[in-house]
């Protein structure tokens, strides 16, 4: 049976672990923004293509981002939806175009937020992602898989952090109190590990 589900969170929730597992444990689409963008950037709209803003450094517009997921969901037998909408405008776009089964919002406070993003540490050689306290190398510094140096990012600064979480809070509150008001969302404590959070979703979903 396929299923549509729509996953929302903060940066440093776990949308992007949680929605590959969900995926993977469904047999479901893996839909986010930034890969319907890249997969369609030549994709012809009234206002350009993706590309076109992409490649100057430029917010891809409301309008534009809408048509890519619109044509990502249909081409989808069921999917998770994961980093849209991410305001309300998106979202009443949603409603239209796709019918949900479930909306999930991954609930973690902000000083937990905090904790993860500023202790990710991500290698300068081959990409693989640390965490300082939750996922550290063997060798503290090094990476595991190439031994290359590990670095924290610029936007995993604290200050930068907490400037992201702002953004988060101002766009898509609304947007969660848009689908609570519709009685479809399911709030999920998502301070536990990967395993116990995917577990209290999937619970959720079947019941």
């Amino acid at each position: 049976m396929s299923r549509n589900i729509l996953l929302l969170g903060a940066p440093g929730a776990g949308k992007g672990t949680q929605s590959k597992k969900l995926a993977e444990e469904y047999d479901l689409e893996h839909v986010t923004t930034g890969d319907a963008l890249r997969a369609n950037k030549d994709m012809e709209t009234e206002y350009g293509t993706p590309r076109s803003f992409m490649e100057a450094g430029e917010l891809v517009p409301d309008p534009v981002v809408n048509e890519i997921v619109k044509v990502a969901l249909e081409e989808a037998d069921g999917y998770v939806l994961d980093g849209y909408p991410r305001n309300l405008d998106q979202a009443e776009y949603l409603d239209e175009i796709t019918d949900l089964d479930a909306v999930i919002y991954l609930d973690v406070s902000e000083e937990e937020l905090v904790d993860r993003l500023t202790g990710r540490r991500v290698c300068d050689e081959c990409g693989a992602n640390y965490h300082v306290e939750f996922q550290p190398p063997e060798e503290e510094g090094v990476c595991d898989e190439c031994g290359g140096e590990l670095i924290q990012r610029e936007d995993d600064t604290e200050e930068t952090v907490r400037e992201r979480l702002q953004v988060f809070y101002d766009n898509t509150e609304p947007v969660i109190e848009h689908f609570r008001e519709q009685g479809d969302l399911i709030e999920i404590d998502g301070e536990a590990t990967p395993d116990e959070v995917f577990n209290r979703i999937t619970d959720a979903i079947e019941n």
